[in-house]
């Protein structure tokens, strides 16, 4: 019992002191760790606040620019197509006039008629030029015979030359022996002057003799230019004469008939604007109008920003409305080479061929040149296009979203779409449909088209 002793007062406060400064510890400890946190949070919070309000405040400002659809440029195809009207016209067409003067004696084919080359179409009486050709034949002959008249007349001077130069040897070896003969004393001077005499006659007549003989030449010569002369009239009139049939230049079709029989045919003269084909009295020297089917020519006017497009050489489909089940082949031959002022367009010719005389001259038609492009060009839509006095631009969105206006070269036109041949790299954005409001710098909201 005297063992249990009650504590003291000493050991209580001790042991309260020691409780009471644990209780600080933790407290302090307590509050470090609140500290430690709260940094902690404000680290991780704060710059996730400020993103937030910057990016609110991006929302707001992105809500107040105007937005606008924006569209990439495309490449055109490498291949396409020209179509183009164009008109079936014949290769040859003429019209045939008369040349030779007389009544129409009897035609043999009308309009429609295939004909060919060289067959008979008319003939035309023409008993003047028979008359004409019947006098130069005679006028020929009497030419001809002209000549040789003047022939044998230069056959006899010849002769007569031979023979005075002959007389003129013999009489210049008499007067030499002569000579001989006076110095010898053997014969008067006057005898050998005789002979000397004799000598120059002889001389004198063969000087006239190729005087003759010259003339007699000069003279055939006139004769055989009026023989040539006599005979190129014959073959005038002959020509003439040949014109009484009327043929055909080449093979086609007989699209027109301007006469009967028994109307006046005047060469040279007449109405050949009168197209009536009823029986009439009055000249007309307009006979027929032909024209070639095989081959034809199809001409079409090329617009001058496609001209540069078409080659000599180039095939081309061609098709009539008439004829939906027929393709033709045609081949360009040849253009005017020159930009018509008044329309800006390039004549083109091609040929194709009709054997069988489906296409008929004047007919419309459609042509469709295929075109190889190595550079194609760009296509955008063309409310993309904006015309001012600046010219063609596009309003094209800068890296910073401003509008920049991009002047550009227009080539073909597709209705809903046009080509840019200057302008474009491909890579630029452009407003799909411009307007007033964007005017150079504005800032946008570009939107992506959709399609």
């Amino acid at each position: 019992m005297d063992s249990q002793r009650p504590p003291s007062p000493n050991s209580e406060q001790q042991t309260t002191s020691r409780k009471q400064r644990r209780g600080i510890g933790q407290l302090g400890w307590a509050v470090l760790g609140a500290v430690f946190f709260g940094s902690l949070l404000a680290i991780g919070i704060i710059p996730r606040l400020s993103q937030k309000s910057e990016l609110q405040a991006a929302v707001k400002e992105a809500s107040a620019l105007p937005s606008v659809n924006v569209i990439t440029p495309r490449r055109a195809a490498a291949t396409t197509h020209l179509e183009l009207p164009g008109t079936v016209v014949p290769l040859n067409q003429t019209t045939i006039y008369a040349r030779s003067t007389g009544y129409l004696q009897r035609w043999y084919v009308d309009i429609g008629d295939r004909v060919r080359s060289g067959q008979l179409l008319a003939e035309i009486d023409s008993p003047d030029i028979d008359r004409q050709v019947l006098q130069a034949k005679a006028e020929l002959a009497q030419a001809q015979a002209n000549v040789l008249q003047r022939r044998a007349s230069l056959a006899k001077s010849i002769s007569d030359l031979k023979q005075a130069r002959a007389n003129l040897l013999i009489a210049r070896q008499t007067w030499q022996r002569w000579s001989t003969l006076v110095k010898q004393g053997a014969v008067a001077q006057q005898d050998a002057d005789t002979k000397y005499a004799t000598y120059q006659a002889n001389l004198a007549n063969v000087e006239a003799a190729q005087n003759t003989v010259t003339s007699d030449s000069a003279n055939i010569k006139a004769a055989q230019a009026s023989a040539y002369a006599s005979q190129a009239n014959l073959e005038r009139n002959t020509v003439l004469q040949s014109y009484k049939k009327v043929t055909a230049p080449f093979a086609g079709i007989i699209t027109a008939r301007n006469v009967n029989t028994g109307v006046l045919i005047t060469a040279g003269s007449g109405n050949s604007n009168n197209t009536n084909t009823s029986n009439n009295n009055t000249s007309n020297t307009s006979l027929y109008t032909i024209a070639a089917y095989d081959p034809l020519n199809v001409n079409v006017n090329v617009p001058q920003s496609s001209s540069g497009l078409v080659q000599t050489g180039q095939t081309a489909q061609i098709t009539v409305r008439e004829l939906p089940q027929r393709v033709f082949r045609g081949k360009v031959v040849r253009t005017s080479n020159a930009i018509d002022p008044n329309t800006r367009t390039l004549l083109t010719q091609l040929e194709i061929q009709n054997l069988d005389g489906t296409l008929r001259p004047g007919m419309y038609a459609s042509v469709k040149f295929t075109i190889n492009r190595i550079n194609a060009p760009f296509v955008i839509p063309d409310s993309a296009l904006v015309v001012n006095a600046g010219g063609t631009q596009v309003a094209t969105v800068t890296k910073d979203q401003t509008v920049h206006y991009q002047k550009v070269a227009v080539g073909r036109d597709y209705g809903t779409e046009v080509e840019i041949t200057s302008g474009l790299t491909g890579n630029e954005s452009l407003i799909a449909t411009p307007t007033v409001d964007e005017t150079e710098g504005l800032r946008i909201q570009p939107v992506a088209q959709t399609k």
